[in-house]
């Protein structure tokens, strides 16, 4: 069965007629030991006719025929595993039952596994969305759903997965910038993972749909900024994070020295004018802020001294 789709038939899957393998074997040790014994009994004893030789060469060819007819239609399908069955080039249906199956000896079997694939891409260089040069590479989990449209529709189902994860990864990876540089919370290869590795499974269960794939789990699992620019990139990456802890550093140092004068104010400890107030505040935030540690200067006379 095929459909008409963008002017390519596609094929659809369909069961297909074949018999019990077991039974078939039974049948063939019935049909052996009676062409054995129909042979024995006609074996042509001195002084028989030339008719009687003919008639028991033609049963010896009959029962070596009838053998070797059922004996060459019998095969075996494993668990998660299935077989198209052909018929002069024409598609006659998939078998999945398990087990010993048979079908007559001029129907080609072709065998394809339904069980999941698990394929690690190549690292391959791409221009994010700001047009960074970066790597990047993923892993993917797919099995075939359709045997008619992985048999029929493609030429080698298994290539054709391999090079859509390559450009299905190209796809996705160019959507999105690396990193967040704008501060606007935007998405990013690198901090969305979660909505990137969605989107790259919905984009490869598009393009795979043609060949009867399902793409079951899609996931990044390299990125990085390629060579040429991955020591700016660092150096950019480094100077964000002293930045942060610096931004952090100084709201907690502000708060303290908040909580100090409170402190100082409301226990009555001292009073403190504007003038010695902002030079208490500049001598702690000195003190908190700085990378080394501050040298205490003691003071013998008064503030005001």
């Amino acid at each position: 069965m095929s459909l008409e789709l963008g002017g390519m038939n596609v094929s659809k899957e369909r069961g297909a007629t074949t018999y019990n393998g077991y039974v078939m074997l039974l049948v063939l040790v019935v049909v052996t030991a009676l062409s054995i014994w129909l042979v024995s009994m006609g074996v042509p004893q001195d002084g028989a006719t030339k008719g009687d030789k003919l008639m028991f060469a033609g049963s010896l060819v009959g029962s070596i025929f009838v053998i070797l007819l059922v004996s060459a239609g019998f095969f075996m399908i494993q668990p998660n595993q299935t077989a198209v069955v052909t018929l002069f080039g024409a598609y006659s249906g998939t078998e999945r039952t398990e087990g010993l199956r048979w079908v007559w000896p001029w129907m080609m079997r072709k065998k394809i596994s339904a069980r999941a694939h698990n394929v690690h891409s190549d690292k391959v260089k791409i221009n994010d969305l700001r047009g960074n040069p970066i790597e990047i590479a993923c892993n993917t989990v797919w099995r075939v759903s359709d045997t008619a449209q992985a048999a029929f529709d493609v030429d080698d189902y298994k290539e054709f997965v391999n090079i859509q994860i390559e450009a299905g990864l190209r796809t996705v990876g160019s959507r999105y910038p690396y990193d967040d540089m704008s501060e606007e919370d935007e998405i990013t290869l690198r901090g969305s993972a979660e909505v990137v590795n969605r989107e790259l499974r919905e984009e490869l269960n598009e393009r795979l749909q043609v060949a009867g794939i399902v793409v079951d789990e899609a996931g990044l699992t390299h990125l990085a900024y390629a060579s040429e620019i991955a020591g700016a990139m660092l150096r950019r990456q480094q100077a964000d994070a002293v930045i942060a802890a610096r931004k952090k550093v100084v709201i907690g140092a502000v708060g303290m020295v908040e909580d100090a004068l409170e402190k100082l104010s409301k226990d009555g400890i001292v009073e403190l004018d504007d003038e010695r107030r902002v030079a208490m505040v500049s001598n702690l935030m000195v003190v908190l802020c700085g990378d080394r540690e501050a040298q205490p200067v003691v003071n013998a006379g008064t503030l005001y001294q």
